[in-house]
């Protein structure tokens, strides 16, 4: 029933406003026109597809095909005549194939829906950008593996509550890096594989009564598999929250390791000097070089995070099949991947280009109670249970604290005041003999850090034969 009064006039301008709202409101086409490759190469391989079949004439097929041709170097000469009234980039691709071929391009959506159509276009855009990622991926690593082998021997102290705890190599904290990425690469690989499933031939949602050749059309677009079930195949798009979820770990690590950097290159550090193609000047203090780049990739994450519990949360009610809800799946993913893979460029570029400062990092290890431990374990080693142990040590560094001193400073006799095990061997404990004692699988002894480093380039170099 109306609201309006028997005597009110309609407004057309108030209806003007709401048709305009309306249209804008569904238009996809400013996100996913570059789509374009993918859309008219499913659309080639369908059409090819339907003449093998006998399903429409040769000649009809050989128009089509040649129609979307021109269409595709007009939209990459930019040439294309872009139209939002038609909402998205398929119907605009079919509305200029009518105009190139005349009816004939009526058959191309013969036994194809729009929901198995922009499935099909997303997952192979899905499949490249899982690819670009995992190469950046590989890059950064790369990038770590470099300085890692440029710093096989600098020492630095390891932290944990942000707090020194032990000394470890630079290399080996530059190889957790490398671990992390592994996985990411990993991630990155699956959601490809989970891309990899052509729903084209699912139709609407439940198949389409030609007798099509499904096998035929995957095999020419690259895909490895056809979707099992037609309702799924319309409506799954967990390949694209699986790259989401991908994008948000990686830019995660990326996070921590911009954090580093960024708390490495201040003076109160002075572990490491980011070089100007990756830091900018201050408006107003000349003497400032801020890590914006590192600054960037950490704020970055957010909303790379989002896109993730974006499309969690679209996905959470719908109930089968297609609904336009899944329209929203586009724009998340494809920020989401512009994101991560500027940001590992970003990152391979600034770690390549930064300069440890080995000094720097040494000082602060052996300014620092970083041998508490191994002096605790020392007199473990002497026969003391390592709870006594630890509360001996304790006494000890708070006695050196309380005069200024550090472990390096204690005298034999400030030992021997702690523990009558202690003997002069105690003052070998150093921050070299301490990296040299954790000589176990994993562990930051040189001679585990050159194997892990000669694995991980095995590894790298494995990837990229793969």
């Amino acid at each position: 029933m109306s609201s309006r009064s028997p005597d009110q006039k309609p407004d057309p301008a108030a209806s003007a406003r709401g048709s305009k709202l309306a249209s804008e409101f569904t238009v996809s086409l400013h996100y996913d026109r570059r789509l374009y490759p993918q859309d008219i190469a499913g659309s080639i391989a369908h059409a090819r597809m339907l003449a093998r079949q006998g399903i429409i004439k040769q000649a009809a097929a050989d128009s089509i095909v040649e129609g979307l041709r021109s269409i595709e170097i007009e939209i990459a000469e930019d040439r294309f005549p872009w139209r939002n009234d038609l909402e998205d980039l398929h119907m605009n691709i079919e509305a200029r194939l009518f105009d190139l071929i005349g009816d004939t391009a009526g058959q191309l959506h013969t036994a194809r829906s729009r929901n198995d159509q922009v499935s099909t276009d997303t997952r192979l855009y899905a499949k490249s950008l899982a690819l670009e990622a995992v190469a950046g991926v590989r890059s950064v690593q790369s990038a770590l593996l470099d300085q890692a082998a440029a710093h096989i021997e600098t020492v630095l102290p390891g932290y944990t509550h942000m707090q020194r705890g032990q000394p470890v190599l630079l290399a080996h904290h530059l190889l957790a890096y490398f671990e992390m990425l592994d996985r990411d690469a990993g991630r990155f690989a699956a959601a490809g594989a989970a891309a990899d499933v052509m729903p084209l031939g699912s139709g609407a949602l439940a198949g389409v009564p030609y007798p099509i050749d499904r096998q035929s059309v995957a095999d020419e677009l690259g895909f490895s598999a056809i979707s099992a079930n037609s309702m799924d195949g319309v409506s799954d798009r967990d390949f694209a929250l699986d790259f989401n979820y991908a994008a948000a770990v990686c830019m995660i690590h990326l996070s921590r390791l911009a954090e580093e950097l960024i708390i490495w290159s201040t003076d109160e550090f002075g572990f490491v000097q980011l070089s100007d193609g990756y830091t900018s000047g201050s408006s107003m203090m000349p003497q400032k070089r801020n890590p914006d780049f590192a600054e960037l990739t950490r704020g970055k994450t957010g909303r790379v995070v989002g896109h993730l519990m974006a499309l969690m949360t679209t996905m959470k009610g719908l109930p089968l099949t297609y609904n336009r809800d899944l329209q929203e799946d586009k724009e998340g993913l494809f920020d989401a991947a512009d994101t991560v893979i500027s940001a590992l460029e970003v990152a391979a570029g600034m770690i390549s280009t930064a300069e440890f400062r080995p000094q720097k990092m040494r000082e602060a290890a052996e300014a620092s109670y970083v041998l508490a431990t191994d002096v605790a374990d020392y007199l473990v080693g002497k026969g003391m249970p390592f709870r006594q142990a630890h509360i001996v040590v304790t006494e000890l560094t708070d006695k050196a604290a309380a005069t200024g001193k550090y472990l390096r400073d204690l005298s034999l006799d400030d030992y021997r005041a702690a523990s009558d095990l202690f003997d002069e061997d105690v003052l070998d404990v150093t921050v070299d003999s301490a990296i040299a004692a954790r000589d176990v699988p994993g562990g930051t002894s040189p001679s585990r850090v050159a194997g892990a480093l000669k694995a991980a380039r095995d590894r790298l170099a494995d990837a990229g034969n793969a």
